[in-house]
């Protein structure tokens, strides 16, 4: 490999973009080495103003089933891994009691 090459190589890691890191609250944990999280966020409504609650469901990876029904988990943007599945589970935030 030559120092072209590993710079350019250098540069291309530098370059990409951050990925996207949510919280969010695990629903199901039914599936092997996969959970379900609901991502709940609020947005004020387009014409009242009022603010709505807007949830969104995704499946993300977690490969130690660690995560349990009820726990708040970090989850993070990832590859495909199946044909839902494009989060992956970073960390525990709290545990459910």
């Amino acid at each position: 490999m030559t120092n072209s090459q590993q710079t350019n190589d250098a540069d291309a890691s530098e370059t990409r973009n951050s990925r996207k890191v949510r919280t969010g609250i695990i629903v199901s944990d039914k599936m092997n080495k996969t959970v379900v999280v609901a991502i709940t966020r609020r947005v004020p409504h387009p014409v009242y103003g009022k603010m709505v609650t807007r949830t969104k469901r995704v499946k993300a990876h977690d490969e130690e089933n660690s995560a349990k029904t009820g726990d708040t988990v970090r989850i993070m943007e990832t590859r495909p891994l199946s044909k839902d599945k494009r989060w992956r589970v970073v960390d525990i935030v709290d545990r459910a009691r």
